[in-house]
């Protein structure tokens, strides 16, 4: 029961105050993880990218110091795509783990607007 000094409008004005924080708790705004979720991507690219940079520069030192021009190479190359492979794979589900346990599970986003701004 509101306080008998309290006039019509500021009793309306209460009740929206409280009907608005009963919505913001019922319909919470999702969370923006797009940046986190941009730097997991980006760290797994540079993984994968620079497995076989070092690769290609161990392939060229066996070249130059056993001479044996492309075998060296291509060995390398192979070989740091295969471990920047396996180096990805397991910083990925470490990165999933952490994510899972920081930002709990994964949320449904709602539906999207279909319209596109002109």
């Amino acid at each position: 029961m509101p306080p008998p000094d309290e006039t019509r409008e500021e009793t309306i004005r209460r009740l929206q105050q409280r009907a608005g924080a009963l919505e913001a708790r019922a319909n919470p705004e999702p969370r923006d993880l797009g940046s986190h979720a941009a730097g997991y991507g980006y760290r797994l690219l540079g993984l994968l990218i620079g497995g076989v940079f070092v690769g290609l520069g161990f392939g060229f030192a066996i070249d130059a110091i056993a001479g044996t021009k492309p075998w060296g190479l291509i060995i390398g190359v192979l070989a740091g795509f295969g471990v920047s492979l396996w180096m990805t794979i397991r910083s990925a589900k470490a990165m999933a783990a952490e994510a899972a346990q920081d930002w709990g599970p994964p949320q449904d986003l709602g539906p999207e607007d279909d319209k596109e701004d002109d």
